[in-house]
């Protein structure tokens, strides 16, 4: 067998794994029993939901998930985390009665999302009964928390998630194996993040997961300018404008907003607002400098990245990149239908309809179980 770097042995056969969601490639031994898992469970749509289109807006609803009252009782505690001089943010946690000694998983949302959101929820009731402690971290201003802070937040603000995970998560509450999941935007920085780890990521980090990541921004951008993209442009230009607009009253020297009407597009409202504020020559020098694709050949810590080729916005060819295949350490999964953060299929044995967030819970209980096994074993 051949030998990736870290010492994880490399899988003999490429075919042995191969589906076609799963497509070819020569994974680390620690990736290969997820690999067999997500095989044997392809994604397959759901009959009434089939489109992308169709997939992304009924996944948004809340009439697409059906929750017990068991459910409604779930108590999370809130915490703030100061991530930097100034600058807090809001992070919830329900832990097992043994936190210490169970694997941890922490969720972050997507651009204009939040802890509430649908995914992340769904997500965390599925983690915390497969018994992982759940931290569900909102971004800069999400939540309701625009007063913790002075700056905007944007995909190349990694920092943050760093601090949460060995700060808060490994430092503060001396938790030993913990998994992070991020969705859409905060799915890019994920894998941006785990490659500017390379071969010294946190001994905490067990594993990454990634959904609908936009690894191409100014794809992305551009992807969203497509006509029929107009609901979903029309949504995300609506909340940030909003935003912008509470940044203004809580700080106006810092915040211009004369000229947000004219803002149409997701790349005008990142050259007037996301570039300056962070850092960024330009909304092209962030793009450039945000998006994870150069990096992806650098990640060194187990990372399961799923996506659809007919996701609305976010473009399927960057992941067909030959850094994705050639890295043993990244299981790809790209699904022929599912949309963006949706994956809505038919309810099989033991699982609910939202596919994506079952493979991500899977992906990190089998990993889990391996630490477990190789602990024992040694």
């Amino acid at each position: 067998m051949n030998t990736a770097e870290g010492g994880a042995r490399l899988l003999s056969s490429e075919e042995e794994f191969a589906a076609p969601h799963v497509p070819p490639q020569n994974l680390s031994a620690r990736l290969a029993p997820p690999a067999r898992a997500l095989r044997a469970k392809p994604f397959v749509p759901n009959r009434l939901f089939r489109g992308g289109h169709a997939q992304t807006i009924f996944a948004a609803l809340r009439i697409s998930r059906i929750r017990s009252p068991r459910d409604r009782q779930e108590t999370f505690e809130p915490r703030l985390v100061e991530v930097e001089p100034g600058a807090r943010l809001l992070i919830k946690c329900r832990w097992q009665p043994d936190k210490s000694n169970a694997p941890t998983l922490l969720l972050i949302h997507g651009l204009e999302g939040s802890s509430e959101s649908l995914y992340i929820r769904g997500t965390a009731r599925k983690a915390f009964s497969a018994g992982f402690n759940v931290v569900l971290m909102n971004m800069r201003n999400c939540g309701d928390t625009e007063h913790l802070t002075e700056t905007l937040y944007h995909s190349g603000m990694t920092g943050d998630i760093d601090r949460v995970l060995t700060e808060e998560l490994a430092g503060r509450e001396g938790l030993r194996e913990i998994f992070v999941a991020g969705f859409s935007m905060s799915a890019n920085m994920l894998l941006r993040l785990a490659a500017d780890y390379g071969d010294e990521a946190p001994a905490a980090l067990a594993g990454v997961a990634a959904v609908s990541p936009p690894v191409d921004l100014s794809l992305c951008a551009d992807a969203l300018e497509r006509r029929e993209n107009a609901l979903y442009l029309w949504s995300f230009m609506r909340s940030l404008r909003r935003r912008v607009r509470r940044k203004k009253r809580l700080h106006p020297k810092l915040y211009d907003a004369r000229g947000l009407r004219r803002v149409r597009t997701l790349r005008q409202f990142d050259d007037l607002y996301t570039a300056p504020h962070g850092g960024y020559r330009d909304a092209s020098d962030y793009y450039e400098r945000a998006s994870s694709l150069p990096f992806i050949p650098r990640i060194k810590v187990p990372t399961l990245v799923i996506h659809a080729e007919d996701d609305p916005f976010v473009p399927a060819a960057p992941l067909r990149d030959s850094s994705f295949a050639d890295n043993p350490n990244v299981l790809l999964v790209v699904t022929r239908q599912g949309g963006h953060v949706a994956f809505v299929s038919d309810p099989r044995e033991g699982e609910d309809r939202h596919w994506a967030e079952n493979r991500v819970v899977e992906f990190c209980r089998m990993l889990s179980q391996g630490l477990q096994r190789r602990g024992a074993a040694q």
